[in-house]
């Protein structure tokens, strides 16, 4: 998948962040929908219906399942909300059409086409490479 911005900005530019860093959290951002998926699939039930179906091993190590499962779904909602959070502190007008862009990789032409983006493009893009320089402060 190609990037629509040249991932490589002056060091000049207030939300500079290393080209490797930005597609590492691009790629992060990426992920994004099946967090979702997955936070959806995870209510407990179904998960612990599969899981207790799973035999006991020689040792008869009983499986806490519902640790399990709210581990993994603090892990999933934190991340989630790691990329909300950078969406709204970037623009909180544009966080709607931010986040739809760096989660489905969407750019900005189509934004503007089928969604009435609300600026123009230097806008975004400044509003685009200053959620990447949030999110890489909330992950450190």
């Amino acid at each position: 998948m190609s990037t629509v911005i040249s991932p490589e900005i002056l060091e000049t530019n207030p939300w500079w962040i290393p080209r490797q860093r930005y597609y590492e959290l691009k790629h992060f951002c990426l992920q994004y929908p099946e967090w979702k998926r997955a936070l959806e699939y995870l209510d407990g039930h179904q998960y612990q219906a599969e899981l207790t179906d799973i035999p006991k091993t020689k040792t008869n190590i009983t499986i806490d399942v519902t640790s399990d499962v709210a581990i993994v779904r603090e892990s999933l909602s934190k991340r989630i909300d790691m990329i909300e959070l950078a969406a709204e502190k970037a623009g909180a007008d544009l966080s709607s059409y931010i986040l739809k862009s760096i989660t489905e990789g969407i750019p900005y032409s189509i934004l503007r086409s089928r969604n009435a983006i609300p600026c123009c493009r230097n806008e975004y893009y400044d509003k685009y490479r200053k959620f990447f320089w949030i999110l890489d402060k909330l992950r450190d």
